[in-house]
């Protein structure tokens, strides 16, 4: 099935049982696109990616589907490896890492024979513990970041990133974040223009704004336990407009400053000011999306924010984007516009 020809990039994707399902068929899913838009283009085809396992045949995912492994490790270390070899996550990679030690082992050994090696999501524990990452930067899902870091002290974590590239090493935040890596792979090796092709058939971001961090305020505000801490986040969303300081949500608590601030960042992992900051992030975004017309400084006051410096500001550096910049990528006109 290999028509081997010069630009084709031969992909390996290893998976093990209990391998995240979503994160394997989202990259295949953009090689696939890219394929066929080549062919659009009178091209022949750039990739072809082949399922790689300890051994052949089927192998079961973390939903009710499995693919069908056609080569082996062993295969791919000695010396039939394609130029990018994927390795997929898991939900428990702390079973993997403690009953597949193989893997750890095969991709300290084959990393070097390849000329990229991408991990997804938890994958990166697998590259870690091979010892591939130390003195490298690295992403990981978020919720497993601080475990990474602290695990391996050598590897800079870099807990907010989409996917990181560090020489011929690849790792990805968690599970649709390989589709956001997978479309960079096609960007590299073929062009920005089929790689935004690709973007626009899965309909997603070719480059994503901001980070794995951002998150629905309110909806956070859901998963705080604490009834008195919940009722303040709720209280700050409903008065956003409004100066806020930490003597009025305490008193919202009916709790001294000092014990709020405590119990809030023991609750929410955050300072009182940061979820006063990431709710007025949140609701500026939304009136940027929505709201095509409003005046720069209009939103900036909806929010709670001074100015529109304060606005801006507060957007360049959360994101690394300025508002107006935001609403011409992100905004409903353009959003809902077919290109």
């Amino acid at each position: 099935m290999d028509h081997h020809h010069p630009g084709l990039h031969r992909v390996d994707l290893v998976v093990y049982p209990g391998f995240k399902a979503l994160e394997a068929v989202g990259p295949m899913s953009v090689f696939d696109y890219a394929n066929v838009h080549l062919r659009q283009h009178g091209r022949p085809d750039g990739y072809t990616v082949r399922v790689v396992a300890a051994r052949r045949g089927a192998v079961p995912s973390d939903t009710l589907m499995a693919l069908d492994a056609t080569h082996t490790l062993a295969e791919l270390e000695a010396g039939d490896a394609g130029c990018t070899v994927v390795l997929v996550g898991a939900r428990n990679i702390e079973q993997v890492l403690a009953s597949s030690l193989e893997l750890v082992n095969w991709a300290a050994r084959v990393a070097p024979k390849v000329p990229r090696m991408i991990a997804l999501c938890s994958g990166s524990f697998v590259f870690a513990a091979a010892g591939l990452l130390d003195g490298r930067r690295a992403a990981t899902h978020w919720s497993v970041a601080a475990a990474l870091q602290q695990r391996h002290p050598r590897v800079a974590v870099d807990a907010d990133a989409i996917y990181v590239r560090d020489g011929h090493l690849w790792t990805s935040a968690g599970v649709t974040a390989g589709i956001d890596l997978a479309l960079a792979v096609v960007e590299e090796d073929f062009g920005h223009a089929l790689a935004l092709e690709v973007a626009r058939d899965l309909v997603v971001y070719l480059k994503r704004p901001g980070g794995q961090s951002q998150f629905s305020v309110p909806l956070a505000t859901q998963s705080t336990a604490h009834g008195g801490v919940r009722a303040v986040q709720q209280w700050v969303l409903a008065h956003l407009d409004e100066r806020l300081n930490l003597a009025q949500m305490a008193a919202q608590a009916a709790m001294s400053e000092r014990h709020f601030r405590r119990v809030f960042q023991q609750e929410t992992g955050q300072s009182p000011s940061a979820f006063v900051e990431s709710a007025r992030l949140e609701a500026a975004k939304q009136l940027l999306e929505s709201e095509l017309g409003l005046p720069l400084k209009t939103v900036a006051a909806r929010v709670g924010l001074g100015s529109e410096q304060a606005l801006r500001q507060l957007f360049v550096r959360r994101l690394g984007i300025a508002p107006q910049a935001y609403r011409e990528r992100f905004g409903g006109k353009g959003a809902g516009t077919a290109h």
